[in-house]
């Protein structure tokens, strides 16, 4: 069996169990903080943040830095509420979630488990774990590069319930990492796992049992999203070979539609847009499409408007704004920030500048964060792209998407976690 141990760090345990019963002595909440970030991709899970007051400029050695902190190998994005931070790293064969007080960085709980596991490329990119752990009520849930979901209770790091996707499952075997983040719907937690059958499953929140599952397909990187078209709560997910979406109550599909990407690898996460507009992208010479969904009597019409295989997303997030979507477009050589009309695929501008980049969109502005550790405040807009400030900030591989909480941005690469005030 796989031997599992909760790491309760001696020094805070007192501060932990006292945080969990005594208001008064939890960990400090960021004074400026706007909206928690809870799961994937932030409140509407489409990486655009409810904040103000950020600065226009930075000074040329970047923002503010409020602390930093060593913390394992990983892609794991950095999840808040109420003051506490939850991510994913890797420690030996281990994977480790874990709580840290957003005021000072100190760890609060670990919950370490072992967890072998390698890929083609683990010298150069590592292991993982990818998935950030996203909070759910009152729980923390996690999804290892191997495909083991854990629910945490979020005050303590002790196990609910687990589920192996792999071993019980069948799912589809990802030879870079599992990487899916849960979707939450009513009292369900949805998962694309692939597979014969079970290629979609809804957990539910409280034990982890199974509501039901249901299609078959072969998984990919990407997560799923909620929309509403015309009326009907549809899941999309960008699956290996396509593009599909299915009732979340029952995982009865509702529509697909071709999006093959060589290798499996679609990462990103499909983009909902006013006007039943969705647009997904993928790298490895499959490109991007922006399809209408349209329904009635509970029947799908997709129609696709364009499709331009050199409109290529690796990792990146996609930021829509007002019928426009902004990209880090490319994904091996050199890579363009890249505006590009959702309707009629027309490319706005293109400019270079950056290494493959993660953005997010806050108080007007886009904020950029690309490989090589370079953290950049731009504008965008459909007529051009403004760099207003950059600086250098993080090291080796910098994957992991920022997390914003009112103006404090948290940012990490292989090895550290920091925090940035982008205040003005």
């Amino acid at each position: 069996m796989r031997s599992t141990h909760i790491v309760l760090i001696v020094s805070l345990a007192a501060l932990a169990g006292s945080a969990a019963t005594d208001p008064k002595k939890a960990p400090a909440k960021p004074a400026a903080a706007a909206e928690d970030w809870l799961v994937w991709g932030g409140k509407n899970r489409d990486f655009i943040v409810n904040s103000s007051g950020l600065a226009d400029s930075w000074p040329a050695a970047g923002p503010k830095k409020i602390w930093s902190r060593p913390l394992g190998d990983g892609y794991s994005a950095v999840a808040e509420e109420n003051g506490v931070l939850y991510t994913a790293f890797r420690r030996m064969s281990q994977d480790v979630v874990t709580a840290l007080d957003a005021a000072t960085g100190k760890t609060l709980w670990e919950y370490a488990y072992d967890n072998p596991f390698t890929n083609a490329y683990s010298e150069a990119v590592g292991p993982g774990p990818y998935a950030m752990p996203q909070v759910i009520g009152d729980r923390v849930v996690a999804a290892s590069g191997t495909g083991k979901i854990h629910s945490l209770d979020k005050k303590t790091g002790k196990v609910k319930w687990s589920h192996d996707l792999y071993d019980e499952f069948h799912a589809s075997h990802l030879q870079f990492g599992y990487s899916c983040h849960a979707l939450p719907y009513k009292d369900m937690l949805i998962y694309q796992a692939g597979g014969q059958g079970d290629g979609v499953i809804a957990f539910r929140q409280s034990d982890g049992a199974v509501v039901w599952k249901a299609l078959q397909f072969t998984n990919s990187h990407s997560s799923p999203i909620l929309i509403n078209v015309d009326g009907q709560t549809q899941v999309v997910v960008l699956a290996a070979n396509t593009v599909f979406g299915f009732n979340p109550d029952n995982g009865a599909l509702l529509w697909s539609h071709e999006h093959k990407t060589n290798y499996g690898l679609a990462v990103s996460t499909p983009v909902w847009a006013p006007g039943n507009l969705l647009f997904v992208a993928s790298a490895y010479g499959t490109g991007a499409r922006t399809l209408h969904l349209s329904q009635s009597g509970g029947k799908t019409k997709v129609d696709e408007l364009w499709y331009d295989p050199h409109v290529q997303l690796h990792i990146g997030t996609a930021i829509q704004r007002d019928g426009y979507v902004y990209i880090s477009r490319g994904y091996d050589g050199p890579v363009f920030m890249t505006a590009v009309e959702l309707k009629t695929g027309k490319i706005m501008w293109q400019q270079r500048g950056f290494a493959k980049a993660q953005l997010l969109w806050a108080d007007g502005k886009l904020i950029l964060a690309d490989q090589d550790g370079t953290l950049a405040l731009c504008r965008a807009t459909p007529q051009k792209f403004e760099v207003l400030s950059k600086a250098s900030v993080l090291q080796s591989i910098a994957w992991t998407p920022p997390t914003l909480v009112g103006t404090r941005l948290y940012l990490r690469d292989r090895h550290t976690l920091a925090v940035y005030d982008l205040a003005r």
